[in-house]
């Protein structure tokens, strides 16, 4: 078995006692500026890898810190930008809802200087019935507004229907378009007579409502003939413009005609409509 030397000086401290021998000769090779010695050959050899190394790696690190604060830079900007973004996203919308009031109220006036004989009142649509169409909705104002039933209500380019109930602040209002509308109207161009019958469905399919029992035997009447309502009528006042002539055909007992009207108002997007404070005597349409 053999034996351990007694005396044996650790690693480490050979390792620092080389480092340390290196250090000097290179510090006394640089100092008496051995040129081509081998001290500075070995200096050299370790330190010029080293120093390649660490340039390396420092431009690295700055390379990278560079690309960190462009790719801040750049992110700082982007959320400015979609700061900006939205901000005029919210001023446009701000500006078309402005515009679209402010067409509705065009209408509104041209539609009341149209119907200037009559005298009326502005109202905003707060409520409607289920579906896509205003066929039943309610209005903001009422009784104490001297809103009463069986007024004309008017908006866009003409007749929008009759008010069916009313509270002190609001009522209700029954469109030519409901099922249970009905409304004695007549052909603007030859006078003749027709009556205009709420059809919910035609509306889901072709959005048109439906006419019948004209007479039209000289066969005058044409697509795109202007109907309005009727002097026959009990509730309507006459002349208010109904819709548009957009399909005709002769009944089967070759007396009448029946046919679909194009509505002259958006019965979808209904916000603000006129009351007509006039109106006839009660009775039934």
């Amino acid at each position: 078995m053999r034996r351990r030397p007694k005396h044996q000086i650790p690693t480490k401290y050979i390792l620092l006692s080389m480092t340390a021998l290196c250090i000097l000769a290179m510090y006394v090779s640089f100092s008496l500026n051995l040129g081509g010695g081998p001290l500075n050959s070995i200096a050299g050899a370790i330190f010029e890898p080293m120093q390649k190394g660490i340039n390396y790696a420092g431009t690295w690190l700055s390379d990278k810190a560079d690309n960190l604060k462009n790719l801040n830079d750049v992110m700082e900007e982007n959320e400015q930008l979609k700061g900006q973004v939205e901000e005029l996203t919210n001023e446009l919308n701000t500006i078309k809802l402005e515009q679209y009031e402010l067409d509705n109220l065009r209408e509104l006036l041209a539609l009341d200087q149209q119907y200037s004989d009559y005298k009326k009142t502005g109202a905003n649509v707060i409520g409607k019935d289920p579906g896509n169409w205003f066929s039943v909705f309610t209005i903001d104002k009422g009784s104490k507004d001297g809103i009463e039933v069986d007024m004309n209500v008017i908006a866009g380019n003409g007749l929008v229907g009759i008010v069916i109930d009313v509270g002190p602040h609001y009522a209700k209002v029954r469109s030519v378009i409901d099922d249970s509308a009905k409304v004695y109207g007549m052909i603007l161009n030859t006078s003749d007579n027709c009556i205009i019958n709420g059809n919910l469905q035609s509306m889901n399919e072709d959005q048109v409502i439906e006419f019948s029992g004209l007479n039209d035997s000289e066969n005058k009447v044409q697509i795109g003939d202007q109907i309005v309502t009727s002097n026959v009528s009990d509730k309507y006042l006459q002349g208010i413009l109904v819709g548009y002539v957009s399909s005709i055909s002769e009944d089967s007992n070759h007396l009448t005609k029946s046919g679909t009207i194009t509505p002259a108002v958006d019965f979808e997007h209904l916000q603000q409509v006129l009351v007509i404070l006039d109106k006839k005597e009660t009775g039934s349409d």
